[in-house]
């Protein structure tokens, strides 16, 4: 991608103003994105980001400089960009040679979405679109988008380390509307992984449209949620944007260095009932939030940040880990080139318990499932959220009852994982997008059906 002398070149400008490290992120990445609305094709789009970011270290002081193009002036430019904004002095450090190569690949690929034709593309979509118009005379429009990456990344650093990789994902998109009369609701599922379009070809790609329409067509014919305090259920999978938005990026170093965190300086206290244990695992192979190095050239792992509700670790990056004190979990991420990397999540999840789900719904005589959650809003200084359920049903003596739709759950992040009194067995992860001030990068959520004893329930009176 770039010359070891030209990165070596680049590396001596960036520490020539008083730097202690130095580190280049180098990306060549190309999407598709194959929009369709109904049978017609919206969008059939192709981009290419190619550039190179910069970074430098001073004690605890950084600067970061980017550029497009990865001509050997675009890095030397980018890293005298750098070196000027530090400007710390003179030069401290000898560098070593750089050394390295590709680095150990936990992710094959055998059908990159760069490789698969338009035409092959559409025929997929279509056949989620029909299978979702299909499903009842009430789907008044189906949305499917097809979206792929192949990015191949190279860093390079002042420590002498050099090293490449290729991330290939693949995803699809489903939403179906159901209407009656002026009414509507919709449906959303959106599976997707760390591989090429062979992914396609492992899901029931008409069983997943038909989820998005059945999610519609059951709130079309369901009543409001009533409010109050209660005990709720919540499912697997997505069920786990809870504990990603809530207390996941409470535990990210970026939040924890700087006393914004509630969970700030708790590492050993018992933060959570001892029914939760949390992972965050960017080794999983093919998992949508996996890598095999993070944004800062370090080999992935798996990390319990919580167990039997005793904090065990946070999630961090090199420049926060200088302010906490800590080695890097090789938790840094970043959407692309142009961001400078900080600790983010991965693969999170709430570990498999001992209770069934027959037992946890069993258990409540009148409260609310949350079957699918959706889009919320979080402060990860205090840990306060407001969720939205996409699909609730209200629990009496033990049994699913009515659907109801309306729901929100609002409480504070550190309440909730306290609240947690039973774990299912049944653990799933779903697939989403999560921003934050690196960019928008992919990320696992999930957990097994968990109940909360009591949390606030927004809807109607």
């Amino acid at each position: 991608m770039i010359l070891t002398n030209v990165l070596e070149a680049a590396l001596e400008i960036a520490v020539s103003t008083g730097a202690d490290y130095a580190e280049i992120f180098a990306e060549d990445t190309t999407s598709g994105l194959t929009d369709l609305v109904d049978d017609r094709i919206r969008n059939a789009l192709n981009r290419h980001s190619i550039g190179v970011g910069v970074r430098v270290f001073s004690g605890l002081r950084y600067a970061y400089a980017c550029s497009s193009g990865l001509e050997p002036e675009a890095v030397l430019s980018a890293a005298r960009k750098a070196a000027a904004a530090l400007a710390d002095g003179t030069a401290q450090i000898q560098l070593p040679h750089l050394s390295g190569g590709s680095c150990e690949n936990h992710h094959p690929v055998s059908k990159p979405g760069s490789e698969v034709q338009l035409a092959d593309k559409v025929a997929l979509a279509k056949r989620a679109y029909r299978a979702a118009r299909d499903y009842s005379s009430e789907i008044s429009q189906s949305t499917v988008s097809l979206l792929d990456v192949d990015r191949n990344i190279l860093i390079a650093t002042s420590d002498g380390l050099m090293v490449t990789d290729r991330q290939v994902r693949s995803r699809i998109k489903i939403n179906a509307v159901a209407s009656k009369g002026s009414e509507n609701q919709i449906g959303y599922c959106g599976p997707g992984a760390h591989k090429g379009y062979e992914f396609f070809d492992e899901i029931d790609i008409e069983g997943v449209a038909a989820e998005a329409a059945r999610q519609a067509v059951t709130m079309l014919h369901a009543g409001y949620c009533p409010a109050g305090r209660m005990p709720v259920a919540i499912d697997n999978g997505f069920g786990g944007v809870i504990f990603h938005e809530a207390c996941g990026h409470s535990l990210e170093a970026a939040s924890v260095a700087k006393g914004m965190s509630e969970f700030s300086g708790k590492l050993g206290e018992k933060v959570a009932s001892e029914k939760v244990t949390a992972i965050d695992d960017g080794t999983i192979p093919g998992a949508w939030g996996s890598v095999n190095i993070d944004d800062e050239g370090t080999p992935n792992r798996r990390r319990v940040l919580i167990e039997n509700g005793v904090l065990k670790s946070y999630l961090v990056d090199k420049l926060n880990g200088r302010r906490m004190g800590m080695e890097t979990t090789a938790s840094s991420r970043r959407q692309d080139y142009t961001f400078p990397p900080v600790s983010r999540m991965s693969n999170t999840f709430i570990a498999p318990g001992t209770d069934t789900d027959e037992a946890i719904i069993g258990s409540i005589e009148y409260g609310l499932y949350a079957k699918k959650l959706g889009g919320g809003s979080v402060n990860p200084v205090t840990g306060e959220f407001n969720f939205a359920v996409n699909e609730g049903y209200i629990v009496r003596n033990g049994q699913i009852c009515e659907p109801v739709r309306g729901a929100s759950l609002i409480g504070r992040g550190s309440e909730v994982i306290r609240n947690i009194d039973m774990v299912g067995m049944n653990l799933c992860r779903e697939q989403g997008m999560c921003g934050a001030s690196s960019g928008s990068i992919p990320t696992d959520v999930g957990q097994p059906m968990i109940r909360v004893s009591e949390i606030t329930v927004g809807g109607r009176k």
